[in-house]
């Protein structure tokens, strides 16, 4: 099993714990200083989301189980959340986020949005995902989808350490072992790589460094 394979499995594997780790609940519990951090970082985020205010058209790529979805639809006239797993585009459904949200299954690799038919694009926790080969053709992937004057908005998970060759080995709660692509981005480094791809990023990190958070524009 190649890796991008194999991360597509991971994800299909992990949906119904997913929220466990976001909520740090079972094994994903933190002592309660950090948690309280962690949840303080969580609320930055969403709190800089909504001062972005995702409005109009929207596509969100890696919509997961929908913790970033139920945001997205508060402002949003139609959301398109497209995802690869079934078994967590299922549980963002379960949702019930409202008729303008609308979801499509699909490796977005592989798959082409409509052309200039969204005024923001929106990914949360992907881009880390993302391996160097496919790097560029994504960013080229959310500009064409992006109506003139369109805007992205990403959020993600942040360490200062980075992993060799990008690849982390994950465990779920029944003991299956994963590989996937993990790319901890600084904002420097993250500006400087898509700034010859023709975007205009801003980034930061949240205050006690859990969560990176950007918004960019194409030049």
């Amino acid at each position: 099993m190649d890796l991008l394979e194999e991360q597509r499995a991971y994800y299909q594997a992990r949906a119904a714990e997913y929220d466990e780790w976001w909520y740090r609940q079972g094994r994903y519990a933190l002592e309660p200083d950090e948690e309280r951090r962690w949840f303080a970082d969580v609320a930055t985020a969403e709190q800089a989301l909504d001062d972005f205010r995702p409005a109009g058209n929207v596509l969100e790529f890696a919509c997961g189980t929908g913790l970033w979805t139920r945001h997205l639809a508060r402002h949003a006239t139609t959301v398109l959340a497209v995802d690869a797993s079934p078994a967590v585009m299922d549980l963002n459904q379960a949702r019930d986020l409202g008729p303008h949200v609308r979801y499509h299954q699909a490796d977005i690799f592989g798959w082409t949005p409509p052309p200039a038919a969204f005024d923001v694009v929106f990914f949360g926790y992907w881009l880390s995902h993302v391996p160097a080969d496919h790097f560029a053709p994504f960013w080229s992937k959310v500009a064409s989808a992006l109506r003139p004057g369109g805007r992205a908005f990403l959020l993600d998970s942040h360490h200062t350490a980075e992993l060799p060759g990008h690849v982390q080995q994950r465990v779920l709660n029944d003991g299956r072992e994963f590989r996937i692509v993990k790319h901890f981005w600084s904002p420097t480094d993250l500006t400087a790589a898509v700034a010859p791809l023709g975007w205009h990023l801003t980034a930061k990190v949240t205050p006690n460094g859990h969560i990176l958070q950007a918004t960019a524009t194409p030049r």
